[in-house]
């Protein structure tokens, strides 16, 4: 019966795949699966089982891990290439049954134990089939990431400008060629560990396609912003993941992504120490510009509020809070009073305190810009209850 079959092997494995390609979805777009390949395979394969059959050979299960390879890298789901195969199988046992009628040797007895062995086969080459796949799936999604992540570090440190490159990188990216888009940059609580864990995902969930890139301290963002309220949706998604991200200013053209991310670790910078939280660029543009100079940040402590930070831990502290209050409730001292559960005289003093040990008037807005910019500096050098002042600067 193997051989009266295996002399029929063209057209029978034509009439699996077309059996195949009737009954399977996945396998009934061309474009996809070619029928010439999905016939080559089919043929294959029931050469396989049939010369087995034959011949009582080991089975060979290399023509089904070459079908889970093939259809891996096309893209067909691996449950359909497994239920294609199913179908084949059935088919060629229907086949064995109606060649089996013209040979009246062979008994019932027979065709059960055959049935058995056709099945035993199946699943051996079936396994065959989803171990290969998986393979290739692991392979081909470790490359494509390897591609993505390249190509999001391209974008970020510049090495794309050329229009019709930056177009490319987009659309592989699935990022819109145009903007708006933001930077945003997440600290991370140990090297290497993904800070705002499932963001991107949440994101595309959103409808705000992103892509990001994981450093050694912080993960770093592009993501697009294509409708007038997408800004907005993006910060909540932020703000859910509980991590400390710093968000740049919204640009148009990728070739501004670098400077985008250095707003964005700008507006992290000034984060530090927080907790959780998320920061715009835009929405203190002094802190930022503080955070971008360390050196001069330390020097204005220095020159301003040395004399402050110099005090005992707990008068600095009690000072410092009072300070940060104040500014906070836009120079209402009794706002600053609620907040601190005091009474509004209580900060009064306090700030007189400030105003004697800084010879600066609060009353004086240059001496309030100073007096800020400097206290946005000791924060960021994160000076607090316990913590010494920042060395003055040489």
């Amino acid at each position: 019966m193997a051989a009266a079959l295996h002399s029929r092997l063209p057209e029978l494995g034509e009439r699996i795949a077309q059996r195949i390609r009737s009954d399977v979805d996945a396998y009934d777009e061309e474009s996809l699966i070619p029928f010439d390949s999905l016939r080559h395979s089919c043929t294959a394969n029931a050469d396989l089982v049939l010369s087995h059959l034959g011949h009582a050979d080991a089975p060979d299960p290399s023509p089904a891990r070459e079908t889970g390879r093939v259809r891996a890298e096309q893209g067909v789901p691996l449950a359909d290439t497994l239920h294609a195969y199913r179908v084949g199988f059935e088919l060629l046992w229907t086949e064995i049954l109606v060649e089996s009628r013209t040979h009246p040797e062979v008994s019932d007895d027979q065709l059960v134990s055959q049935s058995a062995e056709i099945w035993a086969l199946f699943g051996l080459y079936a396994e065959a089939v989803a171990t290969a796949y998986r393979e290739t799936s692991t392979r081909l999604t470790s490359q494509r990431l390897a591609r993505r992540s390249a190509l999001v570090e391209a974008l970020f440190t510049g090495v794309i400008a050329d229009r019709t490159t930056l177009w490319e990188a987009a659309r592989e990216l699935g990022l819109p060629e145009h903007g708006p888009y933001a930077v945003a940059a997440a600290a991370a609580g140990a090297p290497g560990q993904e800070p705002p864990t499932g963001v991107e995902a949440a994101l595309h969930q959103a409808q705000l396609p992103s892509a990001w890139r994981l450093l050694s301290d912080h993960q770093i963002g592009l993501i697009a912003l294509p409708t007038p309220g997408a800004e907005s949706t993006c910060l909540r998604v932020l703000r859910r993941t509980q991590a400390l991200v710093g968000v740049s200013p919204c640009f148009h053209s990728l070739r501004e992504t670098p400077q985008a991310l250095r707003f964005a670790r700008l507006a992290l910078a000034g984060l530090r120490g927080t907790g959780s939280g998320v920061a715009r660029f835009d929405d203190n543009p002094l802190a930022m510009v503080v955070a971008a100079a360390p050196a001069e940040a330390a020097h204005l402590v220095d020159v301003v509020l040395r004399p402050v930070v110099g005090l005992p831990v707990v008068e600095r502290a009690r000072l410092l809070e009072t300070l940060e209050h104040w500014f906070d409730a836009a120079g209402s001292a009794a706002d600053a009073a609620r907040r601190l559960f005091v009474h509004p005289n209580t900060v009064r003093y306090r700030l007189r305190r400030i105003e004697e040990l800084t010879g600066r008037s609060l009353s004086d807005p240059r001496a309030v810009a100073d007096i800020g910019a400097a206290l946005l500096a000791v924060r960021n050098h994160g000076v607090g209850p316990g913590e010494p002042p920042p060395a003055p600067a040489d």
